[in-house]
């Protein structure tokens, strides 16, 4: 029997994740609408801020495209586009800026072949298929008369998700990095925004931070219910 059992103790990691899940993202909305409300003071829009930065690191060929959606802003390697969301796109705000110069980051990250972000490209096909079967697995193996071999491919391929996160957390915080450090040797913004653009920056950060430590509690939900426990 598996003592721990799904509505056990260990229930309460479950708990703990969600709860450091919705206040990262109670924190990342309170301080983008925040900041948002800050218009800069040389009223450069997010797609402007972008295009200057890009052209200036040489990445000319990257396109920037608008998307649906707010805080959905995101850089795709891939077929060489920036997407800024409608929060970002027109807006002037000192929060559009930096979420602007954030993907940049990523965009440079991929122009110089930055190790943890190629890391992280290699480990998405391994990752898409640990999110969609580790779970349905380890159910599989308990039907299964608590069958051990697809309970532990089941765990392994859920622990691979977590190693996805982690890898993202250096990815993130150097786009960021490079982003303030972009914008302060800039004329985008003034030297008195850095610290709002840093806090936003800041606060979208912890939500990948956030989404370790949830999925690791996870995680260790499983090991502790599953990993060692036999009929």
């Amino acid at each position: 029997m598996y003592t721990y059992g799904f509505f056990g103790p260990s229930y309460f990691l479950i708990i703990i994740g969600l709860v450091i899940s919705l206040w990262a993202s109670w924190y990342v909305n309170h301080n983008f609408q925040k900041y948002d409300e800050v218009p800069s003071h040389h009223g450069t829009s997010g797609a402007d801020a972008a295009r200057f930065i890009l052209d200036n690191a040489g990445l000319q060929n990257v396109q920037i495209q608008r998307v649906g959606g707010k805080l959905t802003d995101n850089y795709n390697p891939t077929n060489k586009t920036l997407n800024l969301s409608e929060s970002t796109f027109d807006s002037t705000s000192v929060a559009a800026i930096g979420v602007a110069a954030h993907e940049c980051g990523h965009a440079i990250q991929d122009q110089k072949g930055y190790a943890p972000m190629r890391l992280r490209a290699a480990l998405v096909p391994a990752v898409n298929i640990g999110s969609n079967f580790s779970i349905p697995l380890i159910l599989l193996g308990v039907i299964l008369g608590a069958n051990q071999t697809l309970i532990q491919i089941g765990i392994w391929l859920f622990a691979l998700v977590v190693l996805f996160q982690v890898v993202t957390l250096p990815v993130e915080f150097n786009a960021s990095g490079r982003a303030v450090k972009i914008l302060s040797g800039s004329t985008l913004v003034d030297s008195d925004e850095i610290p709002m653009v840093r806090q936003v920056l800041f606060a979208a950060a912890l939500t990948y931070v956030a989404a370790v430590i949830s999925t690791a509690l996870q995680l260790l939900r499983l090991i502790l219910i599953f990993g060692d426990h036999r009929n």
